[in-house]
C-alpha cells in the first residue's frame, strides 16, 4: 500500500474505531463484536508501524478507554489502569514470549487467568475499610460507583488487616443472574440486555443502588495496584495475598513454567468455557515476577509483560427455514430468521435478527439457504452471510408483504425511514404491544402484568385497550391458566395502586409517538392536568424548549383522535389519576431564590440529602443542575472529597459553597 492510500485508510479506521469505542465504553451498546473491533485496531497499528508519520496523538491506537460520563463524580486513579495488548492465535502468543525472553532472559514464568467479560473496576481501601470504587474510564479518570459496588456481596467492606491500597478487579453478572434478569424484563415487556457484560455495566451505572443490589452481581479481583511494603515479589503471590485478606479471586488461574504450558491452558479453556457459570472472552497471560514486569515496562497504552488471548467469535452454519414477521407497538414490521436449531457459544439458537428488508436484499438471503450465523454475546444472533455454493435451486426469494400480517391493513414506508409500518390504530399486534408498554416499569408499573399475562388476557378477549385493565374482575382472572388466588389478588392490588400514579406515568404509558419518559414529565409539569394538555395548540407546545415540531404535531394529532378522547374518559371513570403530583420547577423569572436562573454543579459527598434530592430542590427553586464545570457555571456546591470539578471551579474563579451553605439556602 502506498502512503496516500495508507493515509486515507488510517483516517477511515480512526472514524470507525472512535465510533465503536464510544458505543462500547460510553453507551454500553456495542454495534460490532469485540473480534471485529480488535481486527480493525490491529490493522491500524500495522499501518502506523509501516508509516510512523501517520501515528498521531489522538489515534485510537494511543488510547486506553473512552470518554467519561458525567452522571457520576470523576475519580482520578492513583496509578493508571492500562488496557492489554491482544493475541488472536498461537503465533501471536509465541511472538509475545519471544519479546519477553529478549528482554529478561529465559528464567521466568507466567500466570494465566481467565479473562472475565465484565466491567473493570478499582477499589480503594483506607486502614482496611472500603472507601471508594471506580470504573476504569479512560484509564486515568473513572467514575465513582462506590454505592453500587457496595451492593456486591463478594466485595469486603472491611478487610482483615488495616491496610491502605488499591485493588483491581472485574465486576460481572453470572449467567444465572443474567437469565433471571432478562426473564423478568421480558415478562414486563421491557427490552432485554444484549449480554451479561452490558447487564453488569448497566447495573453499576444505575443512580439508584437498590437496582444494582437486585441484579446479583459478582466480582473477581485480579491485582494489587500498589504493593507498598508488603514484601510481595510476584503476581501469583499478590493474588494469594488477596485471598488471605478476604477478597474473591478466580481459582482457575495457573502458574505456567513456559509458553508450552500457556498454550495447553488456552486450548483447555477454549473447549471448557461453556461449562463456566460466567462469561469469559479470553485468557490473560502475565509475567509472574514483579521485578521482571518492571524491567519490561509499558507502552503508552499497555504493559509489555502481559497480553490477552481473545477467543474468536464463534460462527456456525445452519439452514434458514422461514422468515417470521412481527409487528411492534409503533407498527414497524420486523423480519426474523427461523433457523434449524444449532448450538452457538453454549446455547441453542433458533432465531436470528434480519432487521429490515434492505439487509435481506444486501445479503441476498433466501428461504432455504445455508447461512453462517455468529453469536458474539448477543441474545439473538445475526446472519453473517449466505453460502451460495450450497444452493440447490429450491431456495425461495423473500419479499416483505404489502399488507400487515396481523390486520391486513396496507403497509407504508414513511419518508426517511427504512422500515415498513402498519398505521392502523386498531391493529391487534400494536394494541397488544401497546398494552405491554402501558404496564411496564417506566409507565404505569403494574407488577404481575408481564408480556405473557397481557397476551393471555388479550387472547381471551378480556382486554382490548388499556381502559379494560381497570375493568378486570377477580372471577374472570381466576378462570385463567396459572392464575391462583394469591397472584390474582396481588395483580388486582397492583392495578388499583396504579390509578394513583402521577400524570407523567400515564402520558408515557399511552405511547404517544415521539413522547418518551422525559418529555412526558415535561408535559405533565407544564400543563398540570390531562384536560389542559388535550386542549393545547401546537404553538403552545413548541414554546417549551424540549418540545420540537415533530413531537408537537404528534401530540396534537393524538388528542384530536375521537377514540383517544373516549379512552381518556374511560380511564377517568375508572378512577385513574389525571393530574401531575410531582414537584413543579419554578421558572427563573418567578423564582424568589438565589438559584433562580443559575447553572449549578454538585460535586463530592453530600451527607444531608441524596444527590437526586438536592438536584430536585434546586430545580424547584429555578436553578439548573448540570454535570460538568464550565465558564457558564454560576455556582459549585462541594461536599466532602470533592475532586477535579472543585479544582476547575477554583481555576475559573466560580463561586463555591459547602454543604452547610446549601442547606441554609434551601431551608430559607
Amino acid at each position: 500500500m502506498d502512503r496516500q492510500s495508507a493515509e486515507k485508510r488510517v483516517h477511515e479506521l480512526h472514524e470507525l474505531l472512535n465510533q465503536y469505542n464510544y458505543e462500547y465504553h460510553v453507551l454500553d451498546k456495542p454495534s460490532v463484536p469485540d473480534s471485529e473491533y480488535d481486527q480493525l485496531l490491529r490493522e491500524l497499528i500495522e499501518l502506523e508501524d509501516q508509516f510512523p508519520e501517520l501515528r498521531t496523538a489522538d489515534s485510537p491506537s494511543q488510547r486506553v478507554g473512552g470518554t467519561i460520563l458525567d452522571a457520576f463524580e470523576k475519580v482520578e486513579h492513583r496509578s493508571q489502569m492500562l488496557s492489554l495488548g491482544n493475541a488472536f492465535n498461537e503465533q501471536d502468543l509465541r511472538d509475545f514470549d519471544r519479546r519477553v525472553r529478549q528482554a529478561v532472559g529465559d528464567d521466568f514464568s507466567y500466570v494465566c487467568e481467565l479473562k472475565i467479560d465484565g466491567l473493570a473496576v478499582s477499589l480503594r481501601y483506607e486502614n482496611g475499610a472500603f472507601v471508594q470504587g471506580a470504573t476504569r474510564g479512560d484509564g486515568s479518570i473513572g467514575e465513582d460507583i462506590t454505592a453500587n459496588l457496595k451492593t456486591i456481596r463478594s466485595i469486603p467492606l472491611k478487610i482483615k488487616e488495616p491496610l491502605s491500597f488499591e485493588v483491581r478487579g472485574e465486576a460481572f453478572m453470572p449467567k444465572r443472574s443474567f437469565e433471571a434478569l432478562n426473564k423478568v424484563k421480558e415478562e414486563k415487556g421491557e427490552e432485554p440486555f444484549a449480554n451479561p457484560r452490558n447487564a453488569a455495566a448497566g447495573s453499576l451505572r444505575q443512580l439508584d443502588p437498590k437496582i444494582a443490589a437486585s441484579r446479583n452481581l459478582d466480582i473477581f479481583l485480579y491485582a494489587l495496584a500498589d504493593i507498598g511494603d508488603t514484601g510481595i515479589d510476584s503476581h501469583s503471590e499478590g493474588l494469594n495475598r488477596l485471598d488471605h485478606l478476604g477478597f474473591k479471586t478466580n481459582p482457575e488461574r495457573k502458574r505456567c513454567a513456559d509458553i508450552e504450558e500457556v498454550l495447553q491452558y488456552v486450548e483447555s479453556w477454549t473447549e471448557r468455557r461453556p461449562d463456566l457459570s460466567y462469561d469469559i472472552d479470553g485468557i490473560v497471560i502475565k509475567v509472574d515476577s514483579l521485578d521482571q514486569q518492571k524491567a519490561l515496562g509499558t507502552t503508552a497504552k499497555s504493559p509489555r509483560w502481559a497480553i490477552a488471548f481473545k477467543f474468536p467469535a464463534e460462527e456456525v452454519v445452519t439452514i434458514l427455514k422461514h422468515i417470521e414477521l412481527s409487528v411492534g407497538r409503533t407498527g414497524v414490521v420486523t423480519p426474523t430468521a427461523i433457523l434449524d436449531p444449532v448450538r452457538v457459544a453454549g446455547t441453542t439458537v433458533q432465531r436470528a435478527s434480519l432487521h429490515n428488508e434492505d439487509l435481506i436484499r444486501e445479503k441476498d438471503i433466501k428461504i432455504g439457504d445455508h447461512v453462517v450465523i455468529k453469536k458474539a454475546g448477543d441474545i439473538i444472533p445475526e446472519v453473517v452471510n449466505v453460502l451460495e455454493d450450497q444452493r440447490t435451486g429450491e431456495e425461495k426469494e423473500f419479499s416483505m408483504p404489502t399488507h400487515c400480517p396481523e390486520c391486513e391493513s396496507e403497509l407504508v414506508r414513511l419518508e426517511g425511514e427504512v422500515a415498513l409500518r402498519c398505521i392502523n390504530p386498531k391493529c391487534p399486534a400494536q394494541i397488544r404491544e401497546g398494552l405491554i408498554h402501558f404496564v411496564s416499569r417506566n409507565a404505569m408499573n403494574i407488577d404481575g402484568l408481564g408480556e405473557k399475562v397481557i397476551s393471555q388476557l388479550f387472547r381471551e378477549q378480556l382486554i382490548v385497550d388499556v381502559a379494560d385493565l381497570y375493568k378486570l374482575e377477580r372471577d374472570q382472572l381466576l378462570q385463567l391458566e396459572r392464575m391462583g388466588e394469591k397472584s390474582v389478588d396481588n395483580l388486582l392490588q397492583a392495578i388499583e395502586a396504579s390509578k394513583s400514579n402521577s400524570l407523567e406515568k400515564l402520558l408515557f404509558g399511552l405511547g404517544i409517538r415521539h413522547v418518551g419518559a422525559k418529555a412526558a414529565k415535561t408535559l405533565a409539569q407544564e400543563f398540570d392536568s390531562m384536560d389542559k394538555l388535550m386542549s393545547v395548540s401546537k404553538e403552545e407546545l413548541t414554546n417549551i424548549n424540549e418540545i420540537g415540531e415533530k413531537m408537537g404535531d404528534a401530540i396534537v394529532a393524538y388528542f384530536e383522535n375521537d377514540e383517544v378522547k373516549e379512552l381518556v374518559e374511560e380511564l377517568k371513570e375508572a378512577g385513574v389519576n389525571m393530574v401531575y403530583k410531582g414537584p413543579k420547577p419554578v421558572s427563573a423569572s418567578e423564582a424568589d431564590s438565589y438559584f433562580a436562573g443559575k447553572t449549578i454543579v454538585l460535586t463530592g459527598k453530600i451527607e444531608q440529602l441524596s444527590r437526586n434530592e438536592a438536584k430536585e430542590k434546586i430545580e424547584m427553586l429555578g436553578g439548573k443542575v448540570t454535570g460538568s464545570v464550565s465558564k457558564k457555571t454560576d455556582l459549585v456546591i462541594a461536599g466532602e472529597d470533592a475532586g477535579s470539578k472543585l479544582k476547575k471551579a477554583n481555576e475559573l474563579d466560580i463561586e463555591v459553597w459547602d454543604e452547610d451553605k446549601l442547606m441554609e439556602e434551601l431551608n430559607r
